[in-house]
């Protein structure tokens, strides 16, 4: 009989902190609009590491994520929703566009 090696299990661990990049690329936004929001106490604080190093928790952020309102703006054209950012946001915003009054050119004599 031979002895049989276990497998090696694949196991993810979901980061308990973020650096400053990536806390901003959770939220979708830029590392700066992320300090702004902190600085304006709209946002949550980093938290110290270490001596020289600070993070977000995830928790906070997507706690803080979840307690924001929900935006009446549509998303842009060119978000990537339906096929070549043509999906019903896109047929919504033509439609807009279409019921704005058109400027008439006038032709040079």
């Amino acid at each position: 009989m031979s002895a049989s090696t276990p497998k090696a299990q694949i196991v993810f661990v979901a980061p308990a902190v973020l650096a400053r990049a990536n806390a901003a690329a959770f939220l979708s936004i830029s590392e700066s609009m992320l300090i702004d929001l902190v600085a304006k106490g709209q946002a949550p604080k980093p938290r110290k590491i270490s001596a020289g190093r600070s993070g977000w928790l995830v928790k906070e952020l997507q706690a803080w994520a979840d307690g924001l309102p929900v935006s009446d703006l549509l998303p842009p054209v060119n978000c990537g929703l339906g096929r070549a950012g043509k999906g019903d946001y896109a047929a919504m915003a033509d439609k807009q566009s279409a019921s704005l009054p058109s400027h008439s050119t006038r032709s040079a004599s």
